[in-house]
């Protein structure tokens, strides 16, 4: 691998155009993935915001599922914002019956639990190992319920009802926020990924 590592942006649904850009910023190489050719060639993958039961479905119809579990079981790096923590979390709470997940993260994660579209709010929180603060964009987010032994927490809501709820966890190559940092411009998350690529060189 060069100092550019390849990451790239599952692209069957959501918002993948800010997570190219941002991972751009970054100093990554970043790349659409739709096919299971498209995932061999990356070095690891960002899985974005959407809609979790809808990417769900959408993997297994580009036939990506089994390849995903793969090559996130062979210790690929990856990062997933919103519905993409959903999508890596190993369990979810208040799932739709037929949904499964690609697992990587010992989280159990409830789906919306922040509420409808309407309940979208934004907050400044600290993040364990970062200076300052990171403005975080809750969208129809989930939360995690329950840490595993093998994750940790790296932050949590410091406010309102919510207060207290964790928000980004991390196990080995795997990330995880709650929130799209993504449409914030602060790219501090995603240059986190890009070096936890570049290590696993």
């Amino acid at each position: 691998m060069t100092d550019q590592p390849t990451i790239g942006v599952l692209a069957v649904q959501g918002d993948v155009r800010e997570h190219l850009a941002a991972l751009t910023e970054s100093g990554a190489y970043a790349v659409r993935v739709r096919r299971p050719s498209e995932l061999a060639e990356v070095d690891g993958l960002v899985i974005p915001g959407g809609e979790s039961t809808t990417m769900d479905k959408l993997v297994r119809a580009f036939d990506l599922y089994d390849p995903l579990r793969e090559r996130l079981a062979a210790g690929m790096p990856a990062y997933g914002s919103c519905a993409g923590m959903i999508m890596l979390a190993d369990r979810i709470t208040d799932g739709r019956p037929d949904q499964q997940t690609l697992g990587g993260l010992d989280i159990t994660v409830r789906r919306n639990a922040f509420g409808r579209q309407v309940d979208s709010f934004e907050e400044d929180i600290h993040w364990s190992g970062m200076d300052g603060t990171i403005h975080a964009v809750f969208i129809r987010a989930p939360w995690v319920e329950e840490v595993g032994e093998r994750a940790t927490a790296l932050a949590h809501v410091e406010h309102g009802p919510a207060a207290g709820r964790i928000v980004a966890v991390r196990q080995g190559n795997v990330l995880a926020t709650s929130f799209h940092p993504e449409v914030t411009g602060d790219h501090r998350v995603h240059q986190l990924f890009v070096e936890i690529v570049k290590d696993c060189s």
